[in-house]
């Protein structure tokens, strides 16, 4: 007899735990499912990246670009459109617009729109600045220019590397058009080019946040096989643009 209350007890037991269990599992794959909070609504948009996360293997991995791009790109984003909230007079304004005009905006704010607007700019360009058929070598006017102002292709590599591997902490290599003329820059942080008055043409993220996962600290071969997936024809394109070709 007690063996029977025993295991009636116990059956009874089990059906509710494995009720309890059924009910929380239901609720868990509910959120699970259901979409992640938007970001607040503003100006501007997260945009697509141009081909799939993996498609620059193996010179950046898919999950670097997925973080940086959903992730680290979303962010600037969200905190710009944050920002921007209560300013719809400077959500009119082009990013760009902006920030070469943030003298407009409240002090309180100039910061960070700086920080997180010049992410933006900087990572919208950088996404197209590759490509999985990226590499080799410019063409054209670019490649005339790039030889007639460094002496050859592989000097403008060098200097190059130097700008990207000598910037201390965070920030990006660039080559611009200053003045009508090809320069090397090296900027801090996520200061574009435009904030001193340069066009441009090609930039590498030297943030941790780029190359961390695959490379660890070997900043010097994450450089080098960047070069890889150079896309020079969207690079010749912002040229021709800059100098009206």
């Amino acid at each position: 007899m007690n063996t029977q209350k025993y295991t009636r007890r116990s059956i009874f037991r089990l059906s509710l735990a494995s009720a309890v269990t059924a009910f929380f599992s239901d609720r868990l794959m509910a959120q699970s499912a259901a979409p992640a909070p938007a970001g607040p609504s503003g100006p501007y948009k997260l945009p697509p990246l141009p081909y799939p996360y993996e498609a620059l293997e193996p010179t950046i991995d898919a999950e670097t670009m997925r973080l940086h791009h959903d992730k680290h790109h979303q962010a600037y984003i969200t905190n710009a459109n944050k920002l921007l909230a209560d300013h719809p007079e400077l959500s009119k304004l082009s990013p760009e617009e902006l920030l070469l005009q943030l003298d407009k905006a409240p002090e309180a704010i100039r910061k960070g729109l700086r920080d997180n607007v010049g992410g933006h700019v900087n990572h919208t360009l950088f996404w197209l600045m590759m490509s999985p058929k990226g590499g080799g070598e410019p063409a054209g006017p670019l490649a005339a220019a790039i030889e007639k102002t460094f002496g050859s292709f592989a000097e403008f590599q060098k200097q190059f590397n130097e700008a990207a591997l000598k910037r201390f902490g965070s920030g990006w290599a660039w080559l611009v058009l200053k003045d009508g003329k090809l320069a090397i820059l090296s900027t801090p942080n996520q200061d574009p080019p435009l904030l001193e008055g340069q066009k441009a043409l090609l930039g590498l993220d030297v943030w941790e946040h780029a190359y961390y996962l695959k490379y660890q600290n070997r900043r010097p071969e994450y450089v080098t096989a960047w070069w890889k997936v150079v896309n020079w024809p969207f690079v010749e394109e912002l040229y021709a643009k800059a100098t009206g070709g």
